[in-house]
């Protein structure tokens, strides 16, 4: 980067701080009363008098939950294309969906048609499962359902449970995984 693109760069970083601030609804004295900096220095920082530092970015990138290279405007570089790995896990496919680290946890799973025997376990948790392809066998507490698709079950995994296919072919489901219990909240509801 030459030296006047990183002054032109430097420059957005304070009006870019700003709309996110307001676009926010967020004060600069509440900022500064989570960050730790002064309502004088963002102040100065969002109208570019002050020159930002990674000292003074972090903190606010970690407040506004949003990565440093949102507030500096950095430019994307290589190919912008998510590729996900599949795992082979107890002779099922799964593919985490969800790519940071958090209190629910996101996964696509291909179940073969070989995998029909229950074998209950429990753990700490709690699951959702959808069935988007095939019919999911699953057994609760003593309870044999079978999912089709387009149905869903969510349970806490302290409960024994298993699920796995009906043996006449392979199901494939999104689950949504909480370890401490963390349950789904669905705040839309169908009239």
């Amino acid at each position: 980067m030459d030296a006047s693109a990183l002054t032109q760069a430097l420059t957005e970083v304070g009006p870019r701080l700003k709309r996110l601030r307001t676009e926010r609804g967020v004060t600069l004295a509440a900022l500064a009363e989570v960050t730790g900096i002064s309502k004088s220095t963002l102040s100065r920082l969002e109208s570019g008098q002050r020159r930002p530092s990674l000292e003074l970015l972090l903190p606010i990138s970690q407040a506004h939950q949003v990565p440093l290279d949102e507030l500096v405007g950095a430019p994307e570089v290589g190919d912008p294309r998510i590729r996900l790995r599949p795992r082979r896990v107890n002779g099922n496919v799964v593919l985490p969906l969800t790519r940071q680290p958090g209190p629910l946890q996101t996964y696509k799973m291909v179940i073969p048609a070989t995998r029909c025997v229950p074998e209950p376990t429990t753990h700490e948790g709690y699951e959702w499962l959808y069935v988007l392809s095939g019919r999911l066998r699953l057994t609760l507490a003593g309870r044999d359902l079978v999912l089709g698709v387009g149905e869903a079950a969510e349970f806490d995994t302290r409960l024994p449970h298993w699920f796995g296919s009906t043996g006449e072919g392979p199901v494939e489901i999104l689950s949504l995984f909480g370890r401490q219990g963390e349950r789904m909240h669905v705040r839309a509801r169908p009239s």
